[in-house]
């Protein structure tokens, strides 16, 4: 009788588990999937908004220090050349 419960213990061949898991994933994504709250309309173009003015306000200050920078060069190489 012990030996009958064994083969009924046995594994799932690799194949089988393989399987089984690939099927768990799809329907755990699909789960996850479901959890997804999409923000509104109103909130993607006010965040795109932020984002654009945030790229234009670091763009006139990277803008500004280079400028800066350049003529603080250009003086000390005027200065080089005497």
């Amino acid at each position: 009788m012990a030996e009958t419960e064994k083969k009924n213990d046995k594994k799932p061949n690799a194949v089988v588990r393989f399987f089984k898991r690939v099927g768990k994933f799809f329907r755990d994504c699909k789960g996850e999937l479901k959890k997804i709250v999409w923000p509104t309309p109103k909130a993607v173009f006010k965040s795109t908004g932020v984002v654009l003015v945030t790229i234009v306000i670091l763009g006139l200050f990277v803008f500004l220090l280079d400028t800066g920078f350049m003529n603080l060069l250009g003086l000390v190489m005027d200065v080089a050349k005497v």
